[in-house]
């Protein structure tokens, strides 16, 4: 089976000031997402950032990113309504209306760092259902064990329509810690025919990817979820980490998905009048 990388290229929190090739407007997003398409890369998660750089979730914003993107290449967009600790839930459940091919879907609050990951168990049932009225693919992201069980709730209540689609979140203060053994123990518990990928914070980031590979996962890489290529050498934008990812899988002899495989895999709905 083939391999399907995301590419991650901004996330809500690192700044210019932490590494200087991070991209934050929708130009330098739409060409950083270009260059790991062309790495590998067929789905592209998205957090939007302000003129001032800080995270929003401005429909403006979001859909000139999006154009900028397709005019550049065919990758899968999924937009993230995380966006950012400091933005209203009832904001960032808006993203969705753009129609994206696939966006987060966050099932529990939590304590996130030094702040709080607001996710209202009302506004989370309301957000999946929309997601299916649209034709929203939710990708789930599963900080700890619970939030797995509650997205199988979801699912027996209707709300989520499988195959399930999962990134299991590894490194967060306030979720599961970076271990491989964190890593197993949720693999085994995901629904057999769900499609899953590790996306390890920071110092594990390498490591994490690797099992997530050999174990039959899928992968993400870019600068949301680590700054560094090695240690001590600042990653030159997210396609040297796409192109890592890359190399990682064909060395376990595995082959890159296409962007048509890729649907076909997470079963995208095709919509009529869906802006591309």
């Amino acid at each position: 089976m083939s391999v399907i990388i995301t590419v991650a290229p901004t996330g809500p929190i690192a700044t210019k000031q932490d590494n200087a090739w991070l991209p934050t407007q929708p130009d330098e997003i739409a060409d950083q997402v270009a260059e790991a398409y062309a790495a590998g890369a067929t789905v592209a998660h998205l957090h939007l950032r302000d003129r001032n750089d800080r995270p929003t979730a401005d429909l403006s914003i979001a859909a000139r990113t999006v154009e900028l993107i397709r005019e550049r290449c065919p990758v899968l967009v999924q937009l993230s309504t995380g966006v950012g600790l400091s933005v209203p839930f009832e904001e960032r459940e808006q993203l969705v209306e753009l129609r994206p091919e696939m966006a987060t879907l966050n099932p529990c609050s939590m304590s996130f760092g030094e702040g709080e990951f607001r996710n209202p168990p009302a506004g989370v049932h309301r957000l999946a259902a929309r997601m299916q009225e649209l034709g929203v693919k939710p990708e789930l992201e599963i900080y700890d064990t619970g939030h797995l069980d509650a997205c199988l709730r979801l699912r027996d209540e209707g709300l989520l329509v499988e195959p399930l689609q999962f990134s299991i979140v590894l490194g967060v203060r306030g979720g599961m810690a970076a271990t491989a053994e964190n890593l197993m123990m949720m693999v085994r518990r995901l629904p057999e025919d769900a499609a899953w990928q590790v996306i390890a914070i920071g110092r594990a980031n390498l490591e994490l990817t690797a099992i997530g590979l050999a174990l039959g996962g899928n992968c993400r890489a870019g600068l949301e979820d680590t700054l560094y290529l090695r240690k001590g050498e600042l990653a030159q934008g997210s396609t040297p980490l796409v192109a890592r990812a890359a190399d990682m899988a064909r060395a376990l002899d595995l082959t890159i998905a296409d962007v048509d495989s890729t649907r076909r895999r997470l079963q995208l709905p095709r919509q009529e009048g869906r802006p591309r």
